[in-house]
């Protein structure tokens, strides 16, 4: 299947199920590690200059260092802290990573440890969609009985980069973001989604088992802005929304120019859009929480807002969901 054909298929509708329970975000956080690296510390090494670095992907430094469990625990352990909750009270951590510590077992069983959950714990590998995905995947969860999900999205994509590649050295990064999501009766904040895959385009950015990663970025771009206007189009319509009703748009931080484009193809002010790539690079599946936390702790997400996340990443996959926002019921 083409990425067109795959992408433009309707499917089902993706509304939230009639009496079914829903969930609302309670609590956020965030991890960085401590090393910062600027574009200059790449520039002579890569063959290029900070203004280049900037122009081309609206990065001026990023964070490199620590573990992906050890970011995701800390980033949980702030949602936890500002959601007002024990870590016993989780019933399950959904980690999103494409970067686990380990090939087996899962880094979420590290984070359960090192947290002191109950219940589940398991990565899901969507690459730069993952957070959407496990977003999504957690509803289905709320709606069968679970009461609090701790849903994390982190990388050190550092170890898998290599550092003399500038078209990937440039970009990605490490951290990590996590929500707290409790079960509502009610359809909570989840108004609308979309998740999609086309596994033919796998060979765009990828990385063998103990080798580094290796990315087409022309093709990445061209396909990339496309999937994302049609994916969120599609999480629109299944939301009962239209583009003028988004107050907030979340995307992946994977480029600035990616993420204009985006916007203004879909008819949505790029001002609208909540940005950290600036400071973090590319985090892959930790960028969209990284940017909704830094949104919501800057005043930018209100009560009522209509906030529209979307993300494409490897695969390629893509992955798009519409929230109403609603305050936390503590």
């Amino acid at each position: 299947m083409s990425a067109s054909s795959a992408s433009s298929a309707s499917g089902a509708p993706f509304r939230p199920v009639p009496g079914a329970r829903g969930g609302v975000i309670t609590g956020w956080g965030t991890a960085l590690p401590d090393k910062v690296v600027a574009n200059d510390d790449l520039a002579d090494q890569l063959g290029t200059t900070d203004a280049w670095i900037r122009e081309r992907t609206g990065i001026a430094e990023r964070r490199v260092g620590g573990t992906t469990a050890g970011l995701a625990a800390e980033a949980g352990q702030h949602a936890l802290e500002r959601a007002g909750l024990d870590a016993s009270a989780i019933d399950l951590v959904l980690l999103a990573t494409t970067t686990p510590d380990m090939q087996v077992p899962a880094s979420a069983s590290e984070v359960q440890r090192l947290l002191g959950t109950s219940g589940g714990a398991v990565d899901l590998n969507a690459a730069c969609s993952g957070f959407v995905y496990s977003l999504v995947t957690a509803h289905g969860f709320l709606a069968m009985g679970a009461e609090r999900i701790l849903v994390v999205g982190s990388e050190t994509l550092s170890r898998i980069v290599d550092w003399d590649d500038r078209n990937t050295a440039i970009l990605f990064a490490d951290g990590a973001g996590a929500v707290v999501l409790e079960a509502t009766d009610g359809p909570g904040q989840l108004r609308g989604w979309d998740l999609g895959s086309d596994g033919s385009l796998r060979h765009l950015l990828y990385a063998e088992i103990g080798d580094t990663m290796k990315m087409d970025g022309r093709e990445i771009f061209r396909r990339a802005v496309r999937i994302t206007v049609e994916s969120a189009i599609r999480a629109l319509e299944r939301s009962g929304l239209g583009v003028d009703d988004i107050d907030v748009v979340v995307p992946h931080q994977a480029n600035i120019r990616i993420l204009t484009a985006a916007c203004e193809r879909l008819g949505i002010d790029p001002a609208k859009a909540l940005t950290v790539l600036q400071t973090t690079g590319n985090t892959s599946a930790a960028s969209i929480p990284l940017a909704l936390a830094d949104g919501l702790d800057r005043g930018r997400v209100h009560p009522g807002d209509n906030v529209l996340l979307v993300g494409f990443g490897a695969g390629m996959s893509w992955a798009s969901a519409v929230l109403q926002w609603q305050s936390p019921p503590r």
